[in-house]
């Protein structure tokens, strides 16, 4: 679904390769930490993938800039 979702981003909203990756970055690693909770992973694999997820959340963020919603 999240190589779906890029494809009409890239495509069909005219976004760049590059806004449109850190913009779902954050998501696809926090669906991967559920996975290896829900799969029985150790737990330094969910936190590994949950403590990524943040700073590619405030990388998309400082790319937008203050003020800026889209």
């Amino acid at each position: 679904m999240l190589l779906l979702e890029f494809a009409i981003l890239t495509r069909r909203s005219g976004w760049s390769t590059r806004d449109a990756a850190l913009r779902l970055l954050p998501g696809a690693l926090m669906m991967l930490a559920l996975r290896a909770a829900l799969t029985g992973a150790v737990w330094w694999w969910i936190a590994l993938a949950l403590a990524a997820s943040f700073p590619a959340h405030l990388a998309d963020l400082m790319r937008k800039g203050p003020g800026r919603a889209k």
